[in-house]
């Protein structure tokens, strides 16, 4: 298995800096206000052909005016015991603090951890007399470095990769599915993914907005991998003030680009929103497949009809998502909840399933031969060739004489027609028009494998 690393340290020291810097991405939120980070981080990296995952965390601090001190507290132990290695970053700018001591005294006892103590905003060799400080602490070695300009980082990071094993590799399938799970503010998503994992993974509140980074988790259910996105709440637009709501919100809308199915959260206690279908809207931009959760559904007074009522309600509102599946579920008591990895993979299998070329050819020409699309100029539409040419979600091309004068209304026909016979159901399904004197670049689904096949 893979090595933890968890990074450690009072609030605003740059631990998300450095999660950034190593892990050569932008996934942790970075901003001058304290207490940004909540949840723990996970991220896969790789450094000196050392793999091994990272694990940002929150700010610990004995007073936290937002009410969630106890829960980072519990985070950033939970975050210790798991971890093989621990960074503690100091604040190289404002010296010691006696949350620095504290922090000192945990680990402390579990001395059988590795742990690097690391004095971060070292700009430069002028800097390193910051160092001295620090020393009281009674820790060494100390490492300087800066991870925002990235003084010191290789020389750390070499040293740091010479404590790891190196990576056996396992018979785990490299094709995990990738779950985001999206909704509005306090819809239920982090209680969801705690439900599944059966673990306190992630801080769950009656407070909107408690998630604010995008947190991603992997878990193997029935022998099968998934990696769960769990994403801050999405608020409609004319309620997003805060400048850190809005970096959460593009992270969430980000979460949907990068996942193959969407796990699309609605409190069914206040019913559909035009929000919840905004929402929806989101991820069917994105090409996802999805799966509507009617949650909460404990707190629903009902009576024999009332599922078909809300699911009639919602697929009329979501009138462009009507082939996907919805469930009611509770993620606070588990109703139902042991149902949803059943549904995901029924919709994964449709989702990267692949048509022989023959038979999309065949399917299309039924259609046409059933409903005749309507004359253009006098001229009648000729579809002269047809091929599917990427999954996730599946996508279909149609080589015709006049592209431009395919209605979408028959677009929806063809649509149609193709989940009849393909049974395809659960899943969006892109068809393009093409002339067929124009070439089509192929270059990646949006899981990133390779379209091998090539048509012009």
């Amino acid at each position: 298995m893979k090595q933890v690393v968890a990074i450690i340290g009072r609030p605003n020291v740059g631990k998300s800096t450095f999660f950034n810097r190593i892990t050569r991405s932008r996934q942790a939120i970075v901003n001058d206000l304290p207490g940004i980070t909540r949840d723990r981080n996970y991220k896969e990296t790789s450094w000196n052909n050392k793999e091994f995952i990272v694990v940002d965390t929150g700010g610990f601090i004995s007073n936290d005016e937002d009410g969630f001190a106890g829960q980072i507290h519990f985070q950033v132990k939970e975050a210790i015991n798991q971890a093989d290695i621990v960074i503690f970053i100091l604040d190289g700018k404002f010296g010691v603090s006696p949350y620095d001591i504290d922090i000192i005294e945990i680990l402390r006892e579990i001395p059988e951890k590795i742990v690097f103590y690391v004095v971060n905003k070292i700009d430069g060799m002028e800097k390193e007399v910051n160092l001295y400080d620090f020393y009281s602490l009674g820790v060494e070695p100390l490492y300087s470095l800066s991870a925002e300009h990235g003084y010191g980082i290789n020389d750390f990071m070499d040293t740091l990769t010479r404590k790891l094993p190196e990576v056996v590799e396992n018979d785990i399938d490299d094709e995990v599915v990738k779950i985001a799970v999206v909704g509005r503010p306090n819809a239920g998503k982090s209680s969801l993914i705690n439900r599944i994992l059966k673990e306190k993974r992630l801080l769950v509140s009656d407070v909107p907005g408690t998630t604010r980074d995008s947190i991603d988790t992997f878990c193997k259910i029935d022998n099968n991998l998934y990696l769960l996105i769990d994403t801050a709440g999405i608020r409609r637009k004319g309620k997003v003030s805060f400048k850190i709501e809005k970096f959460s919100i593009i992270k969430a809308l980000k979460s949907l680009d990068r996942c193959d199915i969407a796990l699309i959260l609605v409190d069914s206690s206040e019913g559909v929103t035009d929000q919840d279908v905004r929402i929806a809207g989101y991820a069917h931009e994105r090409g996802c497949g999805c799966l509507f959760l009617l949650n909460k559904w404990d707190l629903v007074e009902k009576d024999s009809k009332s599922v078909k009522r809300y699911v009639e309600q919602l697929k009329d509102d979501a009138k462009f998502l009507n082939f996907a599946p919805a469930l009611t579920i509770s993620a606070l008591t588990g109703l139902r909840t042991h149902k949803i990895f059943n549904l995901v993979n029924q919709i994964y299998k449709q989702y990267e399933t692949r048509i022989t070329t023959g038979k999309v050819n065949q399917i299309i020409e039924k259609a046409v031969q059933r409903n005749e699309p309507s004359l253009y100029r006098g001229r009648r539409i000729k579809f002269l060739y047809s091929a599917q040419i990427s999954t996730k979600p599946p996508t279909i091309v149609c080589f015709v004489n006049y592209p431009e004068a395919v209605h979408f209304s028959y677009k929806r026909y063809l649509m149609n027609r193709f989940r009849e016979a393909t049974g395809l159901d659960k899943v969006p399904i892109r068809i393009f028009f093409k002339k067929r004197t124009q070439k089509i670049k192929f270059g990646k689904t949006r899981s990133g494998r390779e379209i091998r096949s090539k048509i012009e």
